[in-house]
């Protein structure tokens, strides 16, 4: 758990800068005190209330009535450091387990919470705990217990070995997955090399091929037995909910559940080395990359702390040393970064580096060894480690804004409880950070970081018993009635140079989100040089004529502000994040970015050497080589939408970019009359209008007209074709299939994604059911309808194991031609998308980006804030009928055009055999052969 993720936000500078001894660094002191002092960060404070069931089951309970929905957050205290060699993967595996089926609803896990509307629902395992998470509305939240309690009561009854082997498989496809992506065999490689045989760390999360393919069902219901008990969980529920009604319902459905056995467990185990130890793995990578790690002081402790300040000054973002050494200045690498990994036995403390091509590693490992010198014999300066406090900071009030999710109240407490036996222990790691100074983080580095690096890199158990059995198991409950969807009102108005504003207000927590969106996109690179869009944008972050690259990241560091630059294919964006109390001077720093952009030839000359990186590493990875080469494919030659849609362009347009070409887009693109700022957050109209027209309000369309984007005609393809990809020696086939859709907004564009969601857009659709659940072939199969201003396609893409690539082609065409045939959408399945389609909207907006992208999308749609409501209205509304003429219009399973990458000398036969069309064998780059 990152120190970002378990901080409260407490703003008092002098407590957080700590002092010095040396002149130079008492005069940082002071200019980063007077920065600090004049931030006035907000409190947060997570209210809880916790107890113990009678039969151990801890319960912690924090009350937020903005939106009707409550957080379930149930964490178990068993991960992979609980397993031991020769069963390894068993706690991920369980994982998988947990959500096929128990005594009492032997069915897919997914089914009633989709039908309920719930959303951030996911489980995940690591090396400490495993975690079950949803967030459901609270007329659903005796279905969610019910469900949460029947697993961990009433499981193994419906653990078969047909399910076993099915998971099992899902598991294995996971690991190849994940194996096959550039660099996925490196940090199971780490794992082995970095603890002594035996530690339970040694080992990664996912396991071994060996012991997942030897694990029994006894051997499964017997790791079920060890470390499933109630007195070894934790459920946290936020939300919409207090603590008398959690006690009722947690002791109606979990208070029968048996505590489960005692249990032994480790506290520490750090393992340091001592020496450098150093190792070389060869594999598909596109470029070299060093890895160098230290193992270091556990989660809790004030070095580990420490340590996560220090990484952040060595190695992220643009005002690190190590970025500004390696990327910036000697532009010897193109990517460099590091974490504090922290657990619970042992820290392990991370510096990662991509190289430039023909730069050798030891002259990279020689700067990040000189600079970690440097800040061992100096330490940091006080500037960095109040701007890094700062940052830590307004992360933590950024995450704590949900209920739910990956860094979500309920998150941080569950957190807090399992891993320190204290839901507030976010409390104490803030007082750690209050209390690190360059000082402390300095001799932290000199106990941790001086030796042992490696490059590449009881309590007696409580008499607890269970209670009797409340909840009746034989069925379901109800969910009740739903509430409705209540969005805040959206103002609109003009600035004086024409730019429109639309504001919706949500005064939660004190920070507020703005979008300029610019009809631009990548479609404006059209008969020029693709990625000229993406580059322009990425650009002005990278200086203005007032402030360099390092200076405007470093002042928003210090505000901490996020603002972002990018394009997509249809719109350029300018977005912005801002805590209130910084809200002024972000928005000057925004209006810098967006009208005065500097554009600088070495700004330009640095990025492009990464940018050609980038570019490269997508061509690597399977997805993105395949989105590099489907448009052209797809939309033809000649169409704006025949290009990237990663929008990264190509090498040669890249190298081809000219400083000219990046003022000659933003002079003819980023203007106001093109343009529409969206905003969401804690200000009104007359707070935010007068600032707008101070720092926007000279923002000047130039005198020539607007221009437009150029679309050509598009035809449909009328037959098959196949292309091929070869990846030598990769343990998976990606497989993506796609043809000419809707475009975005089309009268029908309900039927079209409930339609697709049947197919494959959901967990339990047709062809991830098959796939992954059914045939254990691939990690997740999904069909997805892309859909642009101008045109849509259809895809289904299906990552799947090498030696089922043939078999996982003909299955996907099975589904697609049911779908028209003697199969088409059923009932149950379009009553299941409609229920959770409709049921998840009112917690669909709890945060404020969530809210300003639906909003973003609907004010492009040319609708309001009603269209925006009664969208639940319009699915309920959908047919049967209509659902099955919508896939009858819109699919066109014989004239899929495919793209499969994988090892041709294990597939190509195989696929030729299935005579689909035309076989084409591709480059890299998308170029027959």
């Amino acid at each position: 758990m990152r120190l970002s993720k378990t901080l409260t936000a407490v703003a008092v500078a002098s407590v957080l800068l700590g002092g010095c001894t040396a002149t130079a660094q008492q005069a940082n002191n002071t200019t980063a005190a007077a920065v600090m002092q004049q931030q006035n960060l907000p409190e947060v404070e997570i209210k809880y209330e916790s107890f113990t069931l009678d039969n151990g089951l801890r319960v912690v309970v924090h009350e937020d009535r903005k939106a009707p929905i409550v957080a379930v957050n149930v964490w178990y205290a068993v991960g992979s450091k609980d397993e031991r060699p020769g069963i390894t993967g068993f706690a991920h595996l369980f994982e998988h387990l947990m959500f096929n089926g128990t005594e009492n609803y032997d069915d897919e896990y997914f089914g009633p919470f989709e039908r309920a509307g719930a959303t951030d629902m996911n489980g995940t395992t690591n090396s400490d705990r495993t975690n079950y998470f949803q967030n459901v509305p609270t007329p659903a939240l005796d279905m969610a217990l019910w469900m949460e309690s029947d697993r961990m009561g009433h499981l193994l009854g419906a653990v078969t070995q047909e399910k076993l082997d099915e998971q099992r498989g899902v598991v294995q496809n996971e690991k190849r997955q994940g194996e096959a992506q550039p660099y996925g065999r490196v940090f199971g490689y780490l794992a082995e090399q970095t603890f002594p045989e035996g530690h339970p760390y040694s080992w990664s999360v996912i396991g071994s091929m060996e012991d997942l393919n030897a694990a029994s069902l006894d051997d499964v219901h017997q790791w079920f037995n060890d470390y499933y008990g109630a007195s070894n969980a934790v459920v946290v529920l936020a939300g919409d909910i207090d603590v008398e009604t959690a006690k009722e319902k947690m002791n109606k459905y979990f208070g029968d559940i048996a505590p489960g056995k005692p249990l032994k467990k480790l506290e520490s185990w750090i393992a340091k080395s001592e020496g450098t130890k150093r190792a070389t793995m060869e594999d598909n990578v596109p470029a070299a990359r060093l890895y160098k790690l230290w193992n270091t002081a556990e989660m809790g402790t004030a070095d580990s702390t420490y340590l996560s300040l220090l990484v952040d000054i060595l190695a992220s973002g643009k005002n690190s040393r190590l970025y500004q050494r390696l990327v910036y200045d000697e532009q010897i690498a193109s990517m460099v970064s590091g974490f504090q990994y922290e657990r619970t036995l042992a820290g392990q403390f991370f510096i990662i580096a991509d190289a430039k091509p023909g730069v050798d590693m030891d002259r990279i490992e020689a700067i990040i060894d000189e600079e970690l010198a440097k800040i061992i014999a100096e330490g940091p300066t006080a500037e960095e480690v109040a701007r890094t406090k700062f940052s830590s900071v307004a992360g933590f009030v950024r995450g704590v804004e949900r209920i739910g999710g990956f860094g979500g109240k309920s998150d941080v407490l569950a957190a807090g409880e399992v891993y320190h036996g204290d839901p507030g222990y976010y409390e104490t790691s803030m007082e750690q950070l209050k209390n690190a100074t360059p000082a402390t983080i300095q001799a932290a580095a000199q106990r941790w970081l001086t030796d042992g690096a490696f490059v590449l890199n009881v309590v007696p158990q409580p008499k607890y018993a269970a209670g009797e059995a409340q909840a009746d198991r034989s069925k379901l409950p109800e969910v009740g009635d739903l509430p409705q969807l209540d969005l805040p009102e959206l103002t609109t108005f003009t600035l004086s140079n024409g730019l429109e504003v639309a504001l919706a207000e949500r005064h939660d927590v004190p920070t507020v989100q703005m979008r300029l969106v610019i009809d631009s996109g990548y479609a404006a690179d059209f008969g020029g040089k693709v990625g000229t869009a993406s580059y322009t944008m990425s650009m002005l972050r990278e200086g203005t004529t007032s402030r360099d690259s390092l200076e405007l990241s470093k002042e928003l560091e210090t505000l901490g502000t996020n603002l972002f630059a990018s394009a997509s294919l249809d719109n350029s964006t300018v977005s912005m994040d801002s805590l209130v109390t910084n809200l002024e001077p972000s928005l000057e720093i925004m209006a810098d970015v967006l009208m005065n952009p500097a554009f600088s030839d070495e700004e330009i000359e640095r990025k492009r050497g990464v940018w050609i990186e980038n570019i490269k590493k997508e061509k690597a990875q399977p997805t993105s080589q395949a989105y590099r080469v489907l448009p052209k494919l797809i939309f033809g030659d000649n169409h704006a939408y025949s290009i990237p849609f990663t929008g990264s362009g190509t090498e040669d347009s890249i190298n081809s970019l000219t400083r000219a070409d990046l003022v000659e887009h933003a002079d003819t693109w980023l203007r106001p009359d093109l343009a529409r700022l969206v905003i969401v957050g804690a200000t009104t109209e007359a707070e935010i209008k007068p600032l707008l027209e101070e720092y926007l309000g000279q923002w000047q369309a130039p005198a020539a007209p607007a221009p437009s984007k150029q679309f050509t005609d598009v035809q449909p393809q009328q037959e098959a074709r196949v292309y091929l990809i070869d990846q030598p020696g990769t343990p998976q086939s990606t497989i993506i299939a796609g043809h000419l859709a809707p475009a975005d907004g089309a009268d029908n564009e309900i039927a079209v994604d409930v339609m697709n969601t049947i197919l494959g857009g959901s967990f339990t659709s047709r062809l991830n059911m098959n796939l992954r659940e059914d045939k254990g072939w691939s990690y997740g199969a999904r069909s997805s309808w892309f859909a642009a201003d101008e045109a849509g396609m259809i895809l289904a893409s299906a990552p799947v194991q090498t030696d089922k690539t043939k078999e996982s082609i003909q299955e996907i065409l099975k589904e697609f031609n049911g779908y028209l045939g003697d199969n088409p959408a059923t009932a149950d399945e379009l009553a299941k998308v409609v229920a959770n389609k409709t049921a998840k909207l009112p917690g669909a907006y709890e945060t404020k980006s969530a809210l300003l992208g639906s909003i973003v999308d609907t004010l492009e749609k040319g609708k309001g804030m009603e269209w925006l409501e009664t969208y639940g209205q319009r699915v309920n509304s959908v047919e049967l009928q209509t659902v099955q003429d919508t896939a009858d219009e819109v699919l066109r399973p014989d004239a899929l055009t495919w793209v499969i990458i994988g090892d041709l000398s294990q597939i190509e036969d195989e696929v030729r055999s299935l005579d689909l069309g035309e076989v084409t064998i591709l480059d890299s780059d998308g170029n027959a052969l």
